[in-house]
């Protein structure tokens, strides 16, 4: 059964005011859901992958806890954070294990399934990761919008919702943002 989104957004909240007992019910409630995104993102690793799903988890449960007075908005917000947390992990894990090199081997991301399917296996997630910071620095909400549909897979109504703005924007910022990004990574390749 799955837990009411009310009932969470009250944890966030109660944990972002410092009630220590808050992330304790908080994370029996989230786990299944974190361990899905989770896994959803090692999947999308090569194989031979060794980083394993629950560590993932661990991990960015860890940087979370470190991040408790965040003022949580609500379980979307939530999400969307934890979204970057285990991107940030991987390709940090990538980065110091040179799990992901560029040139040679790589095989090119092509963007436009990537970002529809979110499956393309042994995609370049360093190349994805730079591609995204130059997008930030440019526009960082539509940076934030790849963010959060790509790698968190919130629908356009969540992002909406986080980033404050209408579906009709996130829908002209996703557009655009696949273009470009499209674009930066055949010309990175």
């Amino acid at each position: 059964m799955q837990p009411a989104s009310d009932e969470i957004t009250e944890l966030l909240q109660a944990w972002s005011q410092g009630d220590p007992s808050a992330i304790g019910k908080l994370v029996p409630l989230v786990y299944d859901e974190l361990h899905r995104l989770a896994k959803r993102y090692i999947s999308d690793e090569r194989p031979g992958h060794t980083l394993q799903t629950t560590a993932l988890v661990n991990e960015a449960y860890l940087r979370l806890v470190d991040t408790s007075r965040a003022g949580w908005e609500g379980r979307t917000h939530f999400f969307g954070a934890c979204s970057q947390v285990m991107r940030h992990i991987l390709v940090d894990w990538a980065r110091s294990r040179h799990a992901l090199k560029r040139g040679g081997d790589v095989s090119v991301l092509d963007l436009n399934e990537a970002i529809a399917a979110a499956k393309q296996p042994g995609a370049d997630l360093v190349a994805v990761d730079d591609a995204l910071k130059a997008l930030e620095a440019i526009d960082a909400r539509k940076g934030q919008v790849v963010e959060m549909r790509f790698f968190g897979g919130l629908s356009v109504k969540e992002t909406a919702e986080i980033l404050k703005v209408s579906p009709e924007t996130v829908q002209r910022d996703w557009k655009f943002a696949k273009s470009w990004l499209r674009r930066e990574l055949t010309r990175r390749h």
